[in-house]
């Protein structure tokens, strides 16, 4: 007697089958022994950048490139970002910098788009922990007009009372949406964790913070953070040294700053108390895992080898910990961990999103991870191979003029010199195991890492006793 499949079951037979072959097909075939090794690493071509200072304090950097007719502009502002916001004024900046572009003296938010438009190009701005950047680009013909445009909307942004409205309804709108998302609550909490008061850790906007906004108080911030003394223009692209400094010269010689500039920016904390947080999200089917600590300066001694063993462990897909915990585990989608470097401090961070049932084992993976890279030294096959893919990487980067000029302004503004673009490969692949080993046990110590997840307390809190007393926290 034959059994007769209803066409639902021949449906899932067939996609069964097809999903067979397709694990087949994508299986890892063995690679024919006559493949010819990788060849040589090639250095990455330097660039000449003339430097010049006006007599305001401007610094100007060109990189002339013979690519595309095109000019990019970075004018990056040291000390305006989210370090210069108040205590009461969390993510000021990141509403500051976008008004730039919405009005100036001269000039409607639309009138600015159309101009950059007519010119083949954009304009644009967008605020980081240690300073705001106003980027511009357009076709080589209208490099003069476009860095004209760039300096009205840097220089003398009107801040509309009509923008500056709906910039704060949007914002208050945006935050209202994040708010819900586990990962934007688990963020913040860890930035606390870390920084503790410290201005790194304020760069999430409130409520509050947000309805205090008034246009005169923006034009203020402006006026106290926008000075030439503290500012660097970087222009790469289709045009000669000396061409690119007289229009800079042009548009920002008479920039003149006002009153006395911001403090320095103290540096947070090296270390912090080790935190256990869990923020309730009832009914959450997976649990958001974040765990972190300070970090270290951009500036630091170690900073390459900490680039590399971020590499190592988590910020990579072929990284340990996305090895372990998305590939052999199936713990999640995807798995990170490094570490991230500012002016003056810095956070070692971690993090994956995984089902509630898994919560406990994928932390235990996650500091066993942390321990093994300190307790062992990298194989020096693993070691070829992030320095391969971080030098090709950094290589490709910066081939793009945008990407170079952007480079090179976030360089500086971290407190990293011109020749840093240079030095950086090099230094990288004389990164040995012990260093690895070395940065690893100073800060992955999984025994000093703060922990915050996000998720069902119900579901998730008796496999959290085994990792200390969190802190419960409700929505």
């Amino acid at each position: 007697m034959k059994t007769r499949l209803s066409p639902l079951s021949r449906a899932g037979l067939t996609l069964a089958a097809t999903l067979a072959l397709v694990g087949s097909a994508l299986a890892a075939p063995e690679l024919p022994a006559e493949l010819p090794p990788f060849g040589k690493d090639k250095p990455l071509a330097v660039p000449k950048i003339t430097q010049v200072t006006l007599p305001n304090g401007l610094q100007v950097w060109v990189v002339p490139r013979n690519g595309i007719p095109r000019v990019d502009y970075v004018l990056a502002v040291r000390g305006a970002g989210y370090g210069a916001d108040a205590p009461d004024a969390p993510g000021r900046a990141k509403l500051l910098a976008k008004l730039l572009t919405d009005g100036t003296a001269t000039r409607s938010s639309r009138q600015i788009a159309e101009a950059a438009q007519a010119m083949g190009g954009s304009v644009g701005a967008s605020a980081g922990n240690d300073g705001i950047s106003v980027v511009g680009n357009a076709l080589a013909s209208h490099a003069g007009p476009m860095l004209q445009l760039l300096a009205d909307v840097a220089r003398r942004p009107a801040f509309p009372d009509g923008e500056v409205q709906l910039a704060k309804v949007n914002a208050l709108q945006g935050l209202k949406a994040s708010s819900t998302q586990p990962a934007f609550r688990a963020a913040k909490a860890l930035d606390g964790a870390i920084y503790g008061d410290h201005a790194y850790g304020r760069t999430q906007e409130t409520d509050a913070a947000l309805n205090a906004v008034t246009a005169e108080g923006l034009r203020a911030e402006h006026a106290r953070r926008f000075r030439p003394d503290r500012a660097l223009l970087v222009i790469t692209g289709r045009i000669d040294a000396a061409a690119a400094t007289q229009l800079a010269r042009t548009a920002f010689g008479d920039w003149k700053a006002t009153g006395e500039p911001l403090p320095e920016l103290a540096p947070p904390p090296a270390t912090a108390p080790v935190q256990r947080l869990l923020l309730e999200r009832p009914g959450s089917v997976q649990a958001t895992l974040r765990l972190g600590r300070p970090g270290m300066p951009a500036s630091g001694d170690e900073q390459v080898a900490l680039r590399l063993t971020s590499a190592i462990l988590g910020t990579g897909f072929s990284s340990r910990v996305n090895i372990k915990l998305r590939e052999e585990k199936g713990y999640t989608y995807g798995a990170r961990a490094g570490g991230v470097s500012w002016r003056v401090g810095g956070a070692i961070t971690g993090g994956a999103d995984v089902r509630n049932e898994v919560t406990g084992a994928a932390m235990t993976e996650y500091i066993n991870e942390y321990r093994r890279i300190g307790a062992e030294p990298v194989p020096e096959a693993e070691m070829a191979m992030n320095k391969r893919y971080m030098a090709g990487t950094y290589l490709v980067s910066t081939q793009l003029q945008g990407s170079l000029g952007r480079q090179l302004a976030n360089n500086w503004l971290v407190g990293l010199p011109a020749d840093f673009l240079g030095k950086f490969v090099p230094a990288l692949q004389k990164v040995t195991p012990a260093e690895v080993q070395a940065v690893a046990k100073k800060y992955f110590n999984p025994d000093e890492q703060s922990w915050v997840v996000v998720g069902d307390a119900e579901k998730i809190g008796e496999q959290l006793k085994a990792f200390g007393e969190f802190k419960t926290y409700k929505p």
